[in-house]
């Protein structure tokens, strides 16, 4: 019988409502996975420990006299260490905050405890999120729950290491470049980037750009589908924010995949370079879905030119968000956000407006993509886990990396073009590492995106080589702890 810590987020609620399973033994289970293996991979960063067991008694006598409960009621959550959290270590992964205690909660988490959840955990990122690796000065290097010496991606790393060995049952995150997909992907998980606003920020201080979207991660579709119910909803506050559809405030709806048109790429049509090996994978872990679907086609949206636009439309945003900072201290911040400032202060003003005017191009032909189209489906990431020291893979299908965002157009295209996106596990690859599945739905499609992630998950649960793999969480154990800060991330 599995342990408390390894169900699911959607059968540890029901077995809470159920008086079947307490708050209490589900904390103490979970709180002794994370001293069984965090060493070897620092995922779980900080811990309000009193906190955490008074709100499980709590959540216990709620469900013992009756009284209501919310959809997360009882479950332990991971928050990225990049929103705060009252009276819980926030640092953003910054020496500058390495002692910084919120009074408050962010709007996330207040609406996350709301909702019945013991939100007292914080999961590790690198240096204010900026890289596909999860590493900072202040917590050091997380490691991957299938092989610890290999990077878990990032910037949601921690969270997804978290949820991958049984550590927590849920975990928030946030995506720019696929911050939310590649560690979902990486580590055998789930990670969803919902349209921009659907969870939103008062806090986001580049309010009208889309790239940069908070979002749920869980071991399944299911249970990210339960967590993004509680973060889903309308704030004035944030510019893009708008209505929330009803479909996302209850258990998704079955989805019949029979009456889809789906499309396949292995690279965006070029677009997002991949590892050879990887892209016969995806051939092969796809071939017998094609059959499923009502036509199956292979086609992408036209990329072509998204890497000038994204990388100058993002480094733009860097300067807004940092100018004052900068020029304050501009020796105070990681290297990877100096130098996405820098960039943005070289680009002239012709060149971020004529990339606003590309991506606009870009935008409207990808909607007329997806007006034919229900799904595209395509890797998540294009590399396999590299050694956890290094920022990013030192090439792609043979091609150098030039900076840290070469090796993520497979994500960051999708980003772009602002449409609802999910990874979900399918499998290892040849070296038993996860393999993950990317979908994307149409424009603001995000309730029908769900439906479809939840189908196809329990379509690739049937083959134990597209089922979600599990890390060996034993040996795992076994393998002597980690000083996560002894080498230094070159």
């Amino acid at each position: 019988m599995a342990r408390p810590c390894e169900l699911d987020a959607c059968d540890a609620r029901a077995l809470i409502g159920a008086r079947a399973l307490s708050p209490v033994e589900l904390l103490d289970d979970c709180l002794a996975r994370i001293g069984e293996v965090d060493g070897r991979v620092n995922a779980v960063v900080a811990m309000d420990l009193d906190r955490a067991r008074r709100e499980a008694r709590e959540a216990e006598a709620a469900v013992m006299h009756g009284a209501p409960l919310g959809p997360l009621h009882g479950l332990p959550i991971g928050i990225k260490d990049m929103i705060d959290t009252a009276g819980l270590r926030t640092t953003y992964g910054s020496r500058e905050y390495a002692d910084h205690v919120p009074a408050a909660d962010d709007p996330i988490v207040a609406a996350l405890r709301a909702a019945g959840g013991i939100v007292c955990f914080k999961t590790n990122t690198p240096e204010w999120a900026a890289g596909g690796n999860t590493f900072n000065p202040v917590y050091g290097v997380s490691g991957n729950p299938f092989a610890p010496g290999l990077t878990c991606g990032g910037s949601s790393g921690g969270s997804a290491v978290a949820l991958a060995t049984g550590m927590l049952p849920l975990a928030h995150g946030s995506d720019n470049a696929g911050s939310l997909r590649i560690p979902a992907s990486l580590c055998g998980v789930t990670g969803m980037r919902p349209s921009a606003g659907l969870v939103p920020s008062s806090t986001r201080a580049f309010g009208p750009l889309h790239f940069a979207v908070e979002g749920p991660m869980g071991r399944t579709a299911r249970d990210t589908a339960l967590l993004l119910s509680a973060m889903a909803r309308f704030d004035p506050l944030d510019p893009l924010s708008g209505p929330v559809d009803p479909a996302l405030l209850a258990p998704p709806a079955p989805l019949d995949l029979s009456g889809l048109r789906v499309a396949f790429t292995p690279d965006l049509g070029g677009f997002a370079p991949i590892e050879p090996e990887l892209a016969a994978l995806f051939a092969r872990r796809t071939a017998g879905l094609r059959g499923v679907f009502r036509e199956s086609i292979d086609a992408s949206p036209d990329l072509a030119g998204a890497d000038r636009v994204y990388e100058t439309i993002r480094a733009a945003s860097f300067v807004g968000t940092w100018h004052a900072r900068m020029q304050a201290q501009p020796d105070r911040w990681g290297r990877l956000v100096t130098q996405n400032y820098r960039e943005g202060l070289a680009a002239a003003q012709l060149d971020v407006s004529l990339a606003q005017v590309e991506w606009t191009r870009l935008y409207r032909a990808a909607q007329r993509f997806f007006a034919s189209i229900d799904l595209l489906v395509l890797p998540t990431v294009a590399v396999r886990p590299w050694p956890k020291h290094a920022i990013y893979p030192a090439s792609v299908a043979g091609r150098p990396t030039t900076n840290y965002l070469d090796w993520v157009r497979m994500t960051y295209g999708i980003t772009l073009l602002n449409q609802p996106c999910i990874s979900i596990p399918c499998g290892v690859d040849d070296g038993g590492l996860p393999f993950g599945l990317q979908l994307v739905a149409r424009r603001g499609a995000d309730a029908f995106l769900v439906r479809a992630a939840v189908a196809l998950e329990a379509l690739l649960a049937r083959d134990p080589d597209t089922a979600r793999p599990r890390p060996d969480v034993i040996r795992l154990a076994a393998m002597p702890a980690d000083d996560p800060l002894a080498t230094p991330v070159a």
